[in-house]
């Protein structure tokens, strides 16, 4: 009997489900509202939920939006709707962090069967008339109508291997079913050379078109805005200072070189994607920042670290005057032929027309 590896076997296995609905022996439903798909091929860290509330920003006053998730480590199972008692730990951080964001103008909810979700949504709100899948590239039980594939500048696909001894979750070969892809967390300017490494490597087809974008850091926000003194300015601080880096996602790099660009010292408290913060964690947190020496002391997050940190009753009262986070907003490269924001809304009218 010969054994093969884990990670051909998990590729093995993802192989022929996608060939079981290639084959349509496995059925995709459509649904009478479009829907656009955000995922990636790999596991976590490539800039979904910010690039899902950028597709929202940029339709949310033409169209009725749904916003649908999974709720990755969520205490609750099933549908669940987001609502102004709805907490980080009942829906998960990402949903909480984007119906903070927008409120009223989309529905945002939770569910592991995105065909069961898709359905309760629509009889929840039957005014939804654009549904937007967050993480869903996998989910092929959902037709969508607009897949977009999201692929790290720093990790992209094509140097990556299948889980577990890449990051993987299918074969690169899955990007045929890609309608875009965005290489995420880019340099500002971008190199000639790195356009075409990716359009080589990538060797997408001439209907799947390839965009870049970026990150663009704006200015600190207080975890408790009642509590905090007002938010400095980065650029305010110098070598006296120091900086303690709070992060839970799955790749804080980009943000620990955007820190170090200033001249402050900097420190990094490093936990798993998704944590929630225990009493211990955050007692462990108190000593660090005790111990740390500067004229000017402040604890930095990210946004989706925020939520979680906002509504946690073990964080300590001292720190909270100290605590801000750094938001994000996404911004597409304007070098390439193609402009995102004009193709994504002529996907939709061109699927609306059908």
């Amino acid at each position: 009997m010969v054994l093969l590896p884990l990670s051909k076997l998990y590729g093995f296995g993802v192989g022929v489900r996608n060939l079981l609905f290639d084959w349509r022996i496995l059925k995709s439903k459509t649904f009478p509202v479009p829907v656009v798909v955000v995922g990636n091929l790999v596991a976590g860290g490539t800039g979904k939920t910010p690039h899902a509330e950028f597709i929202i920003e940029q339709l949310k006053y033409k169209y009725r939006i749904g916003l649908l998730s999974r709720g990755y480590k969520r205490s609750t199972k099933g549908f669940v709707l987001a609502t102004r008692r709805s907490s980080p730990r009942d829906i998960g951080d990402e949903p909480f962090q984007i119906y903070q964001k927008f409120g009223p103008d989309v529905t945002v909810a939770v569910c592991e069967d995105r065909c069961a979700g898709i359905e309760e949504m629509l009889r929840i709100d039957p005014k939804i008339n654009l549904v937007v899948l967050d993480d869903a590239f996998q989910h092929r039980y959902v037709k969508p109508s607009l897949s977009i594939v999201l692929t790290e500048f720093n990790r992209p696909v094509f140097y990556d291997r299948l889980l577990p001894y890449g990051r993987l979750r299918e074969s690169t070969k899955s990007l045929s079913r890609a309608d875009m892809v965005i290489v995420t967390k880019c340099p500002e300017q971008l190199k000639p050379v790195e356009y075409r490494i990716f359009k080589n490597n990538l060797k997408l087809f001439p209907y799947q078109k390839l965009f870049f974008s970026r990150y663009e850091y704006q200015p600190l926000q207080p975890v408790f805005p009642d509590e905090a003194r007002p938010a400095p300015y980065l650029s305010w601080l110098n070598e006296n200072d120091s900086v303690l880096l709070l992060s839970g996602i799955a790749n804080p790099r980009p943000l620990v070189r955007y820190l170090r660009t200033f001249h402050a010292k900097v420190k990094v408290r490093q936990f798993p994607d998704h944590h929630f913060f225990t009493r211990k964690d955050l007692d462990s947190l108190c000593r660090l920042f005790d111990d740390m020496e500067g004229e000017r002391k402040l604890i930095i997050t990210t946004e989706k670290d925020a939520v979680r940190l906002a509504s946690n009753p073990y964080f300590p009262q001292e720190l909270k005057e100290y605590i801000y986070y750094l938001p994000i907003e996404v911004r597409f490269d304007t070098h390439t032929p193609d402009s995102f924001e004009t193709e994504l809304q002529k996907a939709l009218l061109e699927v609306s027309s059908k």
